[in-house]
């Protein structure tokens, strides 16, 4: 790996295009929408029980113990969560986000010639 020195105009671009990013309609949509879900306990507390029974259901999964009981649950809330203004807001500002950024990453890339957020990427620490 070759250590290659940032330049002082390398790093203001680079600044100049995160502040542009985040000061970007859809970073800002997202941002209001977070802020309106952290706000709400039902919605933030309804996500945490979600996020808590999914990643029981791939534990159970994996050792052989997934009920129908297990599964019901699940799926109760997440309907619950989908039925959800705040939590779908949320989801929706942060698609459009992540939108935002695969559009900026090919921009960046067809004017570099090379595959931008590749280039970005940390490289795997696996020994093979």
């Amino acid at each position: 790996m070759t250590n290659t020195t940032l330049t002082p105009r390398l790093i203001e671009a680079v600044e100049a295009l995160a502040g542009n990013l985040l000061a970007s309609a859809p970073f800002a949509a997202f941002d209001q929408a977070y802020a309106r879900f952290e706000a709400d306990p039902q919605a933030s507390g309804l996500m945490r029980s979600l996020n808590q029974a999914q990643a029981n259901l791939r534990v159970r999964q994996g050792n052989g113990g997934l009920s129908q009981a297990d599964i019901s649950h699940f799926r109760t809330l997440q309907a619950e969560a989908q039925a959800n203004r705040l939590i779908m807001d949320y989801i929706e500002a942060q698609n459009n986000v992540v939108t935002s950024l695969r559009e900026t990453n090919q921009e960046i890339s067809q004017w570099l010639g090379v595959d931008f957020a590749a280039l970005a990427r940390r490289p795997s620490s696996c020994c093979g």
